[in-house]
């Protein structure tokens, strides 16, 4: 909103220093700065509302140290980092822009099916909260709806080296430098130096008109696996909050890349006009991670809630298709990876063990991974520090696949 305020301000009035709000990277600063200050106030007055009328969520009994001392702890956190992500944007950003729109939308989205779940945890006192399969739908649900727009909308195409005929100047060949911007399913393969995948080729035979059912497909899946991820992490004081804006921080450089002409041709990487107002949303995103820290790092005054985590973890998958980097999210995103795969070994050694031997035996012993690491003895603290100094080198190494082919 303050954009087109600005916008006018310069262009028709002529006010001195109102211009300043064209550059993208004076909006991502201050969409950043007031993300983090949003955080702080609202999460200072959220932590004495929930305190006062005895909203918090009970802690199930894994008999793991400290668990007690968070018994009074409120949830539903995710309520701030929702706010701090969604009034920046709306003030900073280009509000016609398709990816913000979509944006928006995916954080609305998966906030209202994480409160719906806190509501039934805190409200109704079932630590089970949303049944497992109404989650799905609604991550699978976020999928089509990301998946859907990006394929069909016209405004979102990339732009290619349109392939002409080489004219003369001066006794010289020279090709004519002339683009086009086009609907696309590419993405960038990271280590690769012709490091374009097609997803219309992954099907050989298959007609160009159902392309879009592969490319749905494999972004719905992408979506569902993240935001699941995302939750399955979300277990320690800090855990995915941290994690969560390390992520952040690195697309927000993918997405100011893959979105500057310049740059895209230099790295080789595909350049996707009008991307460059992710970045403002990345750095909303950041500040809002960031902020949240400043009362959920250990011991935690207040929970995210799966209204905070499956929300992030979405974003998080939504940003990555748009940016077409997609590919580089088990890298990137490794530290969800591995509590996901955790999570997924452990069952599956449990139950064959236990059909094969008649009694289960665990790899871990427990999971996710985290919770493997306390039942170690590990301090809460110490485990999260550790996770990480590891995201911050999985960013370090998503970045360097930039120039490494």
């Amino acid at each position: 909103m303050l954009y087109y305020l600005f916008q006018y301000l310069h262009e028709t009035l002529h006010w001195s220093g109102t211009g300043v709000f064209r550059y993208i990277s004076f909006r991502a600063a201050a969409a950043a700065i007031l993300s983090l200050l949003i955080t702080v106030v609202l999460g200072e007055k959220l932590i004495r509302f929930f305190h006062e009328r005895q909203i918090k969520e009970g802690v199930r009994e894994l008999g793991l140290h400290g668990q007690q001392e968070k018994q009074h702890t409120p949830t539903m956190g995710g309520l701030v980092i929702i706010a701090a992500i969604v009034i920046p944007t709306l003030l900073f950003a280009k509000l016609s822009n398709t990816y913000i729109i979509l944006l928006l939308v995916a954080t609305l989205w998966m906030g209202v099916i994480g409160f719906i779940d806190d509501y039934i945890k805190v409200f109704r006192q079932d630590k089970e909260g949303l049944a497992g399969w109404f989650k799905i739908f609604g991550q699978v649900g976020l999928g089509l709806i990301v998946s859907l727009v990006l394929y069909f909308h016209e405004s979102v195409v990339v732009r290619e080296l349109e392939t002409a005929v080489a004219v003369i100047e001066q006794g010289e060949v020279r090709p004519p430098v002339a683009f086009k911007d086009v609907k696309s399913t590419k993405t960038n393969i990271p280590f690769f130096k012709n490091n374009e995948l097609d997803y219309s080729k992954l099907v050989p035979g298959l007609s160009d008109r159902y392309t879009w059912l592969v490319y749905v497909c494999i972004v719905t899946f992408i979506v569902a696996a993240v935001s699941n991820a995302a939750n399955l992490t979300d277990g320690l004081d800090g855990l995915t909050a941290g994690v969560s804006a390390i992520i952040g921080t690195t697309l927000a450089i993918l997405a100011y890349l893959s979105g500057n002409v310049i740059f895209s041709q230099y790295l080789n990487i595909i350049y996707i006009p009008n991307l460059g107002e992710l970045v403002i949303f990345c750095t909303a995103f950041v500040g809002a991670c960031g902020g949240f820290l400043w009362y959920n790092t250990y011991p935690a005054q207040i929970f995210m809630g799966d209204t905070g985590s499956l929300t992030l973890g979405g974003l998080i998958a939504a940003l990555a298709v748009m940016i077409r980097k997609e590919l580089l999210i088990p890298l990137l995103c490794g530290i969800f990876l591995v509590e996901n795969l955790s999570v997924i070994v452990q069952v599956f050694y449990f139950k064959y063990t236990k059909r094969k031997y008649g009694a289960g035996k665990r790899i871990l012993k427990m999971a996710p991974l985290h919770h493997h690491y306390q039942k170690m003895g590990l301090h809460e603290a110490k485990i999260v520090t550790r996770f990480w100094i590891v995201g911050i080198l999985l960013a370090i190494l998503t970045l360097i696949t930039l120039k490494i082919r």
